[in-house]
């Protein structure tokens, strides 16, 4: 017998080596190599995988590992410290989705309970589909690509009440309200009994095992903290994966953080290898024939509806509607969380095997389609802002004059866009700036101000705008990715003009200055000279000092400036000796 099931171990992590590496070099998530091991040996399959029962007890550490690591990454102060945007709109978009997809089950004449816990597995994404993919498109610094990660991110933080409150609805006889409060007190108490553990017993114990230097001692510690909460919480009637989240919360403050994700990382990654091999276990093709309908069905409408849903909050949240659409269409893909989400509701009896193959492969199909629906997020929204019924908000928009000459073009109206055209208006400079909010754009023309709705990633665009006769370009956003495009058309269309480019700090520098920029502007940097400033004067230093010492840290950085300082007859670094200076592509 110890044979047999050693065989079926080894085939196993045999099946799961190949699928993953297939699936990597196909650049897909390696999820779904582990899920296919699952199907294809499953029980429903060859039959060759160990019971599913001895797996699913393996496969459930998977989750209580990936929780602790989520909670390393959201501790209080991290959680306090969230922007309020993703905090109000991921929490509006699971909430939403949960409510308006179950509600539609229910409609349809799913009960209830069963038609909340669809719409909580729908309302899952995968942060591992959607942060690679975006990565290797280049768009994992783009606004959208920022607000679907970060929302994405905080969907994992919002599966956790949920794993809290499924099992409890899956035993509840009449009504929500009692059993959903006993949960709700268990769930306090053992954040309190963790927080207070985390607080006087965790951070000066984790100090003794640092302190042996002993990374065997470490990891042992690690694994023994994070089964103790699992334990905990799993005695009061919870899951075992609140106990692990809550342990990370509480050691996500710590000093010891990151060398604690990394050596739960490797246990963390098998353990949830095999909890969708087991997930793969449950689907049974055999009724395939039978519900590939529903499952298209299902599978196309959790895309869409999750699309529509995220594109009208994040709109809502004032974001304007193109990068709505694109992070709605990154976000409709399904998630792992879903995943875990289903498992429990099965296990709570809240679904019947039917349904649950139904929402298993339609959750299956949307990881399968989302890399592609990702990949082409940009085209597909560009299709549906010309066709679909936002047009209708922005057909009253001008469109940019024609015969501009000798101006300045100004990519993006927001603060930064409209600070850099009033100090261009008050010297006279003619100007035209572009913005794709379209309540923004209004109201700027309304004015009298010469701001026109395009997208100036777009090389018609550049063109209708004269990118042939203007002095100058300038990239006031900070979408990096779009900033990227219009580089790459202005230097091909224009390679003498000189460009000024926006960016957040000065990780992406040499490569804006390698893709054609003659200044780049790190918003960091100049936040920190200002208050560098600042500093120096309340400390008491000869303010002719303080203005030598950000023109030196300026000169080394910026070409134009250098030249304007030799041009009055001031060179600062000469004086001291310090300046390095920096060349910058001409």
């Amino acid at each position: 017998m110890t044979h047999i099931f050693l065989g079926q171990v080894i085939l196993l992590i045999a099946g799961a080596l190949a699928a993953v590496m297939l699936l990597q070099r196909l650049r897909m998530p390696s999820s779904l190599g582990y899920l296919a091991v699952g199907i294809v040996l499953g029980p429903h399959a060859l039959n060759l995988a160990p019971e599913p029962d001895r797996a699913k007890v393996i496969g459930e550490l998977g989750i209580v590992f990936l929780l602790f690591t989520v909670g390393l990454n959201f501790s209080l102060p991290r959680i306090r410290a969230m922007g309020r945007s993703v905090f109000v709109l991921g929490t509006a978009q699971v909430l939403l989705t949960t409510v308006l997809v179950g509600a539609g089950l229910w409609w349809a004449g799913l009960p209830l309970v069963a038609a909340l816990a669809v719409g909580a597995v729908v309302a899952q994404s995968s942060t591992t589909v959607i942060a690679r993919q975006l990565a290797e498109q280049g768009e994992g610094d783009t606004r959208h690509g920022r607000l679907a990660t970060a929302m994405s991110v905080f969907q994992d933080v919002t599966a956790v009440p949920l794993v809290v409150i499924l099992p409890v609805l899956g035993g509840m006889g009449g009504s929500m309200g009692g059993p959903l409060a006993l949960a709700a007190g268990k769930a306090l108490l053992a954040f309190l009994l963790v927080y207070g553990a985390g607080r006087w017993l965790l951070r000066p114990a984790f100090h003794v095992v640092a302190n042996s230097r002993s990374p065997e001692m470490f990891t042992l510690a690690v694994l023994l903290v994070t089964l103790l909460a699992a334990a905990l919480t799993s005695a009061l009637g919870l899951s075992m994966a609140l106990g692990a989240f809550l342990a990370g919360m509480m050691l996500g403050d710590t000093e010891f953080r990151h060398q604690l994700e990394s050596s739960i990382r490797p246990f963390r990654d098998v353990l949830l290898g095999l909890f969708f091999v087991t997930i793969g276990m449950l689907a049974d093709f055999s009724v395939l024939p039978s519900i590939w309908q529903q499952v298209a069905i299902t599978a196309v409408g959790l895309m869409v509806v999750k699309a529509l849903l995220v594109s009208g909050i994040v709109r809502l949240g004032g974001i304007d509607m193109r990068t709505a659409l694109r992070v709605g269409l990154v976000l409709a893909v399904g998630g792992e969380f879903g995943f875990a989400l289903l498992a429990i509701s099965l296990e709570a009896r809240l679904l019947d095997p039917l349904h649950a193959q139904v929402v298993l492969n339609a959750v299956l199909l949307s990881m399968a389609l989302g890399p592609l629906v990702i990949r082409s997020n940009g085209s597909l929204a560009a299709w549906l802002w010309r066709h679909g019924a936002v047009k209708a908000r922005t057909d009253d928009l001008v469109a940019p004059p024609s015969g501009l000459q000798d101006h300045v073009i100004l990519c993006g109206y927001g603060r930064v866009g409209r600070s850099v055209a009033l100090f261009l208006a008050r010297e006279g400079v003619p100007y035209v700036a572009v913005d794709l909010d379209a309540d923004l754009v209004r109201n700027a023309f309304a004015q009298g101000e010469p701001v026109y709705y395009a997208d100036a990633a777009e090389a018609d665009i550049l063109e209708a705008l004269g990118l042939d006769q203007a002095r100058l370009l300038v990239v006031t956003h900070d979408d990096l990715g779009a900033a990227r495009k219009t580089l790459a058309h202005a230097r091909r269309l224009r390679p003498e003009l000189p460009v000024t480019v926006r960016t957040r700090d000065e990780e992406h520098l040499d490569e804006l200055l390698a893709a054609g920029a003659r200044e780049v502007i790190p918003e960091t940097l100049e936040a920190a000279l200002m208050m560098a400033a600042h500093v120096l004067l309340l400390a008491g230093v000869a303010p002719s000092t303080v203005m030598l010492r950000i023109r030196e840290q300026q000169l080394s950085r910026y070409g134009s400036l250098s030249a304007l300082y030799r041009n009055d007859g001031e060179h600062p670094g000469a004086s001291s000796g310090e300046t390095s200076h920096r060349s910058v592509p001409r």
